[in-house]
Formats: C-alpha cells, sequence, structure tokens
C-alpha cells in the first residue's frame, strides 16, 4: 500500500510518497506531471522513512547535505526502462554540477535520444533526490522543470 505525507520546505510544500519502507514519490504540490490518485493513498505522517526524508531535506535547505541516504524506488510499476535509466543518470549528477538533455541520452547508451531523455526527465517521480533541477539545456539555458523554473533557480542558487 502505498502512504504520503505533506512535507513544507522553503519553496512550498511537498507530497512524499512510500511504499514497502522506500520513498516513490516526491512532487511539489501543484506541479505539473502530479500524481493522479493521492486520494487514494493512505496519510502516515510518521513512517521512518519520511521521518528521514524531513530530516535530510531539512539539511540540505540549510546547505549542509550534499547527498541523500532515504531509501528509494522511483520506478514502480508504471516506468519504463529508459525512464529507470535517465534517473539513475541524473542521480549520478554531483551537486553543484549540471549535465545536459544530450549528455543523460548519451550516458543511457542513446546518444540520439535528447528530447525523450528530457520527456524522462519531467517525469522524474522524486524531485530534489533524483536532482532533474541540475539538467540544462545544451546552451546551458535553464529549461523546463516540472515545479517551475523559479524553483529550479533556486535550487541550483542553493547548490552554487
Amino acid at each position: 500500500m502505498i502512504t504520503s505525507t505533506k512535507i513544507e520546505s522553503p519553496l512550498g510544500t511537498l507530497l512524499a510518497s512510500e511504499e514497502d519502507g522506500a520513498l516513490t514519490g516526491l512532487w511539489f504540490i501543484g506541479q505539473r506531471h502530479f500524481p493522479k490518485r493521492v486520494d487514494e493513498w493512505r496519510e502516515v505522517a510518521d513512517a521512518p522513512v519520511f521521518g528521514q526524508l524531513r530530516q535530510e531535506l531539512g539539511e540540505y535547505f540549510a546547505g549542509t547535505l550534499r547527498e541523500f541516504d532515504v531509501p528509494m524506488n522511483p520506478g514502480g510499476s508504471h516506468a519504463t526502462v529508459f525512464q529507470c535509466d535517465v534517473w539513475k543518470a541524473i542521480a549520478a549528477v554531483p551537486f553543484g554540477r549540471t549535465t545536459t538533455y544530450s549528455s543523460l541520452a548519451r550516458s543511457c547508451g542513446k546518444p540520439s535520444a535528447a528530447r525523450a531523455a528530457g520527456a524522462a526527465t519531467g517525469r522524474n517521480p522524486i524531485s530534489i533526490l533524483i536532482p532533474c533541477h541540475r539538467i540544462v539545456g545544451s546552451s546551458g539555458a535553464l529549461t523546463g522543470y516540472a515545479g517551475g523554473l523559479d524553483r529550479k533557480r533556486a535550487l541550483l542558487q542553493l547548490e552554487s
């Protein structure tokens, strides 16, 4: 069963979901690609993974945490192999660095799939921890972010 909780952050309220002790989602309320069936999830604020997530997000926003240790399972049964590959490649982008959609596609063995890598990036179900805010256009321009470009700028500024 999927459980969820809301978490306040300096950039707005987040909805977190977990299943079997692993984080399965973290979205800004109202962001693009927000899950549709959250009303079917059971709200459980005190699940251990949520406690760890709250602590680590607090440290991240305070500028004292660079890597998250929260157990994650972003794929679920709805993700494609390519999406999971892209999310793993995003997770490998170091704190304070950026990479491009083209580089993501190459690292997933599909050098001509930059647009597909962009689409998979937009569907990343675990914001911040799988740092899709670190993905930029080939010119270095800030392009789409499901949570909004203002939040993307703020996250990149926090990490600079």
